[in-house]
């Protein structure tokens, strides 16, 4: 059977299949953050998907006619598509096909930045690739094996020899090797980085959230950095980390990582995996959430759920509730009854609730917080300069003889280990 894959092109018919969880919404922005234009677009109901071609022959027939009629040279499916499926449904509608997964995929190689994300991304999608090499292929001949010189080529037994496909399928399996390789120094790498961070005892608090929940507005409001923020879905994909002043704490690290989707490919997520391991190491997930949105509650659960398969459901969370500056809601902290902060309202945008978020955030990660008042002797500099590094001392005074009293607030243990190190007395 002779079968080419139709021209790729950027007009694109959207084909969103209804769900509870999906929204045609979610489709267009995904569309539109890929740098295609939708042209057109039609809305499917299915429970049981056609194993051929996902949906019946009846709205296929209709695709087809809008699709030409909208002259779309892409149609993109809201659902994943086996390689089956996809290669049927071009071969009827004539026009290239676009899973979710794929859509995805496309947007992640665009948006990849750095060594690690670039690999992280050619990993997710040569997995993805190595499962739909029969695409396309299926009009080539085997080529022919042997060099005729071998046992049994006298008598014309020589072998069929290998085909195009077992030759794409063998150089992206090594391919696939070697990036998981180079993937994996970059893992042991992390590791050893995050193992210096607990010697030092220096806290570790990763963002995660839904794409565009305001995650990277809301790192580089914290950081005073400059970390690319637009809104658009994915619009950072590389993991970044940045030191973070915290009243009590001292430094902290703060991690930005790839946002959330829903149904995100599992290829991204173990491509991702050094990544996101930073999110199941870390000491506080601030889970950013996009309190304006009318998907909120759907789009936390959805951040739920990847947390839950990356195992970190376990790190403890703060609630943070993005863009009140699109509510009628001022900056607040609501508590547990314990008085630990749960959720905070902010605006990463505005600057709003960033103060309450600073303290809340030196409440749940610091523990057994003393105030004592402390008597320094003039020598004892490094202890005071010490101090002023953590954001501790709440008071000061300095006597005639020299002396130095200073009221702290301080976790004991990091002035016990303070005064072990500083103190001459």
């Amino acid at each position: 059977m002779f079968f080419d894959r139709p021209e790729f092109g950027s007009q694109a018919f959207l084909v969103h299949i209804q769900q509870d969880d999906s929204t045609p919404e979610e489709l267009n922005e995904l569309t539109l953050s890929a740098g295609l234009i939708p042209v057109g677009g039609i809305v499917a109901r299915k429970r049981n998907p056609d194993p051929k071609t996902y949906i019946g022959s009846g709205k296929l027939e209709e695709i087809k006619a809008q699709a030409q009629e909208d002259e779309a040279s892409l149609i993109i499916f809201d659902q994943d598509l086996t390689p089956t499926q996809e290669r049927n449904l071009e071969a009827f509608l004539e026009c290239r096909i676009l899973s979710r997964t794929g859509l995805i995929l496309e947007i992640f190689a665009q948006r990849a930045r750095t060594h690690e994300g670039k690999l992280q991304v050619e990993l997710a999608q040569l997995q993805h690739a190595s499962t739909r090499l029969v695409r396309g292929w299926t009009h080539l001949d085997r080529q022919r094996g042997g060099s005729g010189r071998g046992q049994g080529a006298a008598i014309g037994i020589t072998g069929a020899g290998e085909t195009q496909l077992e030759a794409d399928q063998r150089m992206i399996g090594d391919r696939i090797k070697n990036v998981s390789q180079r993937l994996q120094r970059v893992q042991k790498q992390r590791a050893q980085n995050r193992r210096s961070r607990q010697r030092a005892d220096v806290k570790t608090v990763s963002l995660a959230g839904y794409t565009n929940a305001g995650k990277s507005t809301m790192f580089n409001r914290l950081c005073e950095s400059d970390v690319h923020a637009a809104d658009q879905l994915f619009a950072t994909l590389d993991p970044t980390l940045r030191e973070l002043q915290l009243p009590i704490i001292g430094k902290a690290i703060l991690t930005d990582t790839v946002g959330f989707i829903r149904q995100l490919p599992h290829g991204l997520v173990d491509a991702f995996r050094a990544t996101l391991e930073e999110v199941k190491q870390s000491d506080l997930i601030l889970h950013v959430v996009d309190a304006s949105s009318e998907e909120r509650d759907l789009q936390m659960k959805e951040v739920g759920l990847v947390l839950e398969e990356i195992k970190a459901s376990d790190v403890p969370q703060l609630l943070i509730y993005n863009k009140i500056d699109l509510l009628e809601e001022g900056p607040r902290v609501d508590r547990d009854a314990d008085g630990q902060p749960t959720r905070v309202w902010v605006s990463s945008l505005t600057g709003e609730g960033i103060p309450e978020l600073i303290e809340a955030l030196s409440q749940r990660l610091s523990h057994d917080v003393v105030e004592p008042w402390l008597k320094l002797k003039p020598a004892e500099g490094q202890l005071r300069s010490a101090l002023f590094d953590l954001d501790a001392v709440l008071e000061e005074e300095v006597k005639d003889d020299g002396m130095i009293y200073m009221h702290v607030r301080i976790e004991e243990h990091r002035l016990n280990r303070l005064l072990s190190r500083f103190s001459s007395s």
